[in-house]
């Protein structure tokens, strides 16, 4: 698969395409950050079903003419929204933190993405992270079931940016 592989015909708003477009795949951007203001509801039939209340994060400039802020995020549990949207997908794509998050104490879990992407769960360890509004915090891979299929270099934490 090339950098300028097919996959990009499934995304919508890509940040900025020379860059989160890989050989491997595609990075994902990180447009909001939650907190769980108060618990959903899931029940058997559906009847039931309420969403959560979420309360967004703010952001803070580090310098006064920054352009974009820093989620300043404790230990605890999150929830991200991406900057970018899938169209018209016809096999689902598997969504994985990158590892520059995961190295960096961060995490989501990786899942299979058929018609959406929806907000993701986010955990960050005790030390906390700071994130930067549109870092890119995932990636979107093919399956394996597409002919440009790639195994993924698991990378190391020596090539971090």
């Amino acid at each position: 698969m090339s950098a300028d592989h097919s996959l990009v015909e499934y995304i919508d708003n890509l940040v900025y395409e020379p860059t989160q477009v890989h050989e491997h795949g595609i990075d994902l951007t990180v447009s909001a950050v939650y907190e769980v203001a108060s618990p959903g509801r899931i029940d058997f039939g559906g009847d039931e079903l309420e969403d959560a209340d979420l309360e967004p994060v703010p952001t803070a400039l580090r310098n006064p003419d920054d352009e974009f802020g820093w989620w300043d995020l404790a230990g605890g549990q999150y929830v991200v929204q991406h900057n970018e949207f899938l169209t018209d997908l016809e096999e689902p794509l598997q969504l994985q933190p990158r590892n520059e998050l995961l190295a960096r104490g961060g995490s989501h879990p990786s899942v299979l993405v058929a018609s959406h992407l929806p907000l993701i769960p986010l955990t960050v360890a005790d030390g906390g992270v700071r994130i930067k509004e549109n870092a890119r915090i995932s990636t979107l891979l093919p399956t394996g079931s597409r002919d440009d299929a790639t195994p993924v270099d698991s990378g190391s934490v020596d090539s971090l940016e």
